[in-house]
């Protein structure tokens, strides 16, 4: 019986998702990133003081509690990201890591919001982080949009629509207007999508303490989008000053000039976007999919400085998240991906007669040795029985024993001599391919 939230995929979708993981992780290789495997569970009050609510912290209790344990297990939590354990891994490990030290992780995470299309409970994540010691170079946080270039580039999915935004424009601006509870007016300016621009005009002078006419300006900030750096002076002309909102708009600018040589109308200043984790200090990051917009952000991140610390060291890092799971199950739900096979055999050796099959296997073995995958026919059926059985899972090929050997591309009908020890199929039917449909 399914259970709501956590999905399980026919083997089609399976093999979809290990190409989609196959190419973020070479990637992610590519521009020099090693790969790192956390444990699932941390520490409750670590997971809490993230920004997270408690709702969403899924606990780790065992069935059978050993009263002599006193309920040790109620203090873990399954991790909501890999962001998290990345920092606490990070501060227990620092004297063994070479700084700055790039990670990918891709694993699953576990987060207890409602289910909807796309948004799942349990569902795999694939990031990338960047920490040092002390302080992060910036150029770091123009690095990650060029990474994700890269991998959207190369997924056979929607074109994707990086929007960007730095924490210092948003809180250097509404400390210019004399609003001094910036966290507050963060959030609820990150609500513009859910609620609209009058609610948000609301609850800003209700809970932030802001006049109409602050809440006003805030509003006109967070509609400020551009492609290019031209979204600086559309900020000043909005007539306010501070130190921190010159420094996050020239951090921002930096970051967009860098996308647009690299991948052109990639990136998007976009002054809304805050990102709802407290943890964010500087530049953020959300991605959306060209007609899958109401569906909200497919990959995010940002830069933090203080999640991950120890004493008196510190080691700020900037990262970027790609929801894997989301993203396959907002196009798996349009029908959007297609695979060339349901399964990854290329070749399907026929059985002339149960005699035989040991010979059969012999052939399968020689395939497989070269890198093609390869199954024998089930059982010693009419030779049209076994063909139709390779149809049925789009499998190519399918051998046939004799003196000499001999191949069938079933899909054209084109039979050839073939010798187990060097026939090779075609690139592309080596394994399933992906495609958009």
């Amino acid at each position: 019986m399914p259970i709501s939230g956590f999905p399980e995929w026919m083997p089609p979708q399976r093999i979809i998702e290990q190409n989609v993981v196959d190419t973020i992780r070479r990637t992610f290789e590519l521009y020099g990133f090693a790969p790192l495997e956390t444990r699932a569970v941390e520490p409750l009050d670590q997971l809490l003081r993230k920004g997270e609510t408690s709702k969403e912290v899924y606990l780790l209790r065992r069935l059978q509690e050993d009263p002599a344990s006193g309920g040790g297990d109620d203090a873990l939590g399954l991790h909501f990201d890999l962001t998290v354990p990345f920092a606490r891994f990070v501060t227990e490990n620092a004297g063994r890591l070479h700084f700055p030290f790039r990670r990918y992780q891709i694993q699953k995470v576990w987060r207890g919001e409602r289910p909807q299309e796309g948004r799942y409970r349990e569902f795999l994540q694939a990031d990338i982080d960047v920490v040092d010691r002390d302080t992060l170079p910036f150029h770091y946080d123009a690095e990650m949009p060029l990474v994700l270039a890269d991998v959207f580039r190369s997924l056979p999915v929607p074109e994707p629509r990086i929007q960007v935004n730095n924490r210092k424009v948003c809180e250097g601006f509404y400390r210019g207007l004399g609003l001094s509870d910036t966290d507050q007016v963060l959030r609820t300016v990150d609500k513009l999508d859910k609620i609209g621009p009058e609610k948000v005009s609301a609850l800003l002078v209700e809970t932030a303490g802001a006049s109409d006419a602050q809440a006003a300006a805030c509003l006109a900030l967070a509609g400020i989008s551009a492609a290019d750096g031209s979204f600086a002076d559309r900020v000043r002309a909005l007539g306010v000053s501070d130190p921190l909102l010159d420094e996050g708009l020239e951090e921002l600018v930096r970051v967009v000039e860098a996308s647009a040589e690299h991948a052109p109308g990639l990136v998007v200043a976009d002054l809304r976007i805050a990102r709802g984790l407290d943890y964010y200090t500087g530049t953020v990051y959300e991605t959306q999919l060209r007609g899958y917009e109401r569906f909200g952000s497919v990959c995010s991140g940002g830069r933090y400085e203080n999640l991950a610390s120890s004493g008196s060291e510190r080691f700020p890092g900037v990262g970027i998240s790609v929801g894997v799971s989301r993203l396959l199950g907002l196009l798996f739900g349009q029908d959007a991906l297609s695979v060339s096979r349901q399964v990854p055999t290329c070749v399907v050796v026929a059985l002339p007669s149960e005699e035989r099959r040991r010979d059969c296997d012999r052939i399968a073995s020689a395939l497989r040795s070269r890198g093609i995958a390869t199954e024998v026919a089930p059982s010693a059926a009419k030779f049209g029985k076994q063909i139709r059985f390779a149809e049925r899972r789009g499998i190519p090929f399918v051998w046939f024993p004799g003196e000499p050997d001999t191949v069938k591309d079933i899909r054209s009908g084109d039979q050839v001599e073939a010798d187990a020890s060097t026939w090779l199929p075609p690139d592309g039917d080596l394994a399933p391919a992906v495609a958009a449909r």
